[in-house]
């Protein structure tokens, strides 16, 4: 049976760091900069995201050690991150369809506290997943590297040739192409994402069967 792995931020849901970004400053009493330049310049949440701290109690930790402010709940947390998504519904629509024409799942870079958030962050495509949820904290790699594709697929038991995958960023597009996983670039063009070309590409790569 085919799978149709789908990233998350851009892909299924639009994501705009700028509304996350205040909220967590309002509710650790720190600035923007500071967060900012401390966490993610600092490098902290690509290692969370490539798996150093595996629960979201630990991440949650270490982010206030690293802030140096309280340590927040992850329902706090995860409503911060909420106000910067929203569903697609294109995107959405696709992954319905997928689910039609065989196994979904998700394939994002995020770490331990997004992956437990999820039913909060994102129903709407949870509900279709449901339950296959694939993220670079658990796999111990990070898109683009070709890794994390070949584990994803080793998860599922499935051949590159028998997987399709979508994703908003280019890069991590042909990592997933190089290890043989056909995949679809999905763009916004002034703000619109191009959801009826991923439509399109999903029925191509089901039909090829009957060719």
């Amino acid at each position: 049976m085919d799978t149709y792995f789908f990233d998350l931020d851009k892909t299924l849901y639009a994501y705009d760091f700028r509304y996350r970004l205040p909220e967590l400053a309002r509710l650790t009493a720190a600035s923007q900069y500071h967060l900012a330049s401390t966490w993610w310049a600092g490098g902290f949440e690509a290692r969370a995201e490539a798996g150093e701290w595996q629960t979201a109690e630990e991440y949650l930790d270490e982010f206030a050690r690293v802030t140096g402010t309280r340590v927040l709940s992850l329902r706090e947390w995860a409503s911060a991150r909420a106000l910067a998504m929203t569903p697609i519904p294109g995107s959405i629509a696709a992954l319905r369809r997928a689910a039609e024409l065989g196994t979904v799942s998700l394939l994002s870079n995020n770490p331990a506290a997004t992956a437990t958030a999820m039913p909060q962050l994102a129903p709407e495509a949870c509900a279709i997943f449901a339950g296959n949820l694939l993220f670079s904290y658990q796999l111990h790699s990070r898109k683009p590297g070709a890794e994390i594709y070949r584990r994803a697929l080793q998860r599922y038991g499935v051949a590159a040739e028998d997987a399709f995958f979508a994703d908003d960023s280019l890069e991590n597009v042909l990592g997933a192409r190089s290890v043989g996983i056909t995949a679809h670039h999905l763009v916004a063009i002034d703000g619109a994402y191009q959801t009826d070309a991923l439509g399109d590409a999903i029925e191509a790569f089901a039909s090829r069967r009957k060719r």
